[in-house]
């Protein structure tokens, strides 16, 4: 067999932390984007600090933190505790938790992005006719704005599933739990497992750049159309 039930394991667990991440992101990535892009608050410009503070910041430093955040001592997890609830380390909650706060900067910035290039006169037109605030964003900033949301769900799938520092540090490396490929290509190595490292390993870098062909070709394409 190419690859182990274990690494099947890894490899569907992956994916399923990858894919519940993706949907938060882009649940709350699109308003908090739109947010960033509209806003001229003073609070704005530390807020998108904040938001692309894990593009610069050692995955094992964020990790830290947030083990520390929701550990049975820090405030998440003593409010956890109070409410009878067990706390987020080294659970797949944890794991997702984790992710989102690491992967937000791929989904809000390519939504951010091409939400700043949108300009005010499709808005403006779209006020002519009436519609609402809330009409203007569903059925003119969505839509304006596909390329850059569907580049962001791209790029928050696939960082998620290259994890290591963040996923070790607040989830640990528990077999169907926790798991997910970049720990179990670790632990092949320490293993010195070296082919199911290779196999494992190969698996990630295919994936890797069939992502980054989809996200050219699509961009591409995208900006034909905008020309034509």
């Amino acid at each position: 067999m190419f690859l182990s039930p274990d690494n099947l394991e890894a490899i569907w667990l992956t994916v399923k932390v990858a894919a519940i991440t993706t949907a938060i992101l882009l649940v709350f990535g699109m308003p908090l984007a739109w947010w960033l892009a509209r806003s001229k608050a003073w609070i704005a410009k530390p807020v998108g600090a904040l938001v692309s503070l894990p593009l610069v910041l050692p995955p094992s430093v964020l990790g830290f933190y947030l083990l520390v955040v929701m550990g049975p001592h820090g405030p998440v997890g003593q409010w956890m505790v109070a409410l009878g609830l067990p706390t987020l380390p080294f659970t797949f909650s944890g794991l997702v938790v984790a992710s989102v706060f690491y992967s937000l900067p791929f989904m809000v910035q390519p939504i951010l992005s091409s939400m700043q290039a949108l300009g005010e006169r499709p808005l403006e037109a779209a006020a002519t006719l009436r519609a609402s605030p809330l009409d203007r964003f569903f059925h003119v900033v969505l839509p304006l704005c596909r390329p850059g949301i569907v580049t962001g769900c791209i790029m928050s799938f696939a960082h998620t599933v290259g994890e290591f520092g963040v996923v070790l540090m607040v989830g640990g490396n528990i077999p169907g739990v926790t798991r997910v490929v970049s720990v179990q290509i670790f632990d092949h190595v320490e293993a010195l497992e070296y082919a199911d490292a290779h196999r494992l390993a190969a698996v990630m870098l295919v994936f890797a750049f069939v992502v980054l062909l989809t996200l050219q070709v699509y961009n591409a394409r995208q900006a034909r159309k905008a020309m034509a």
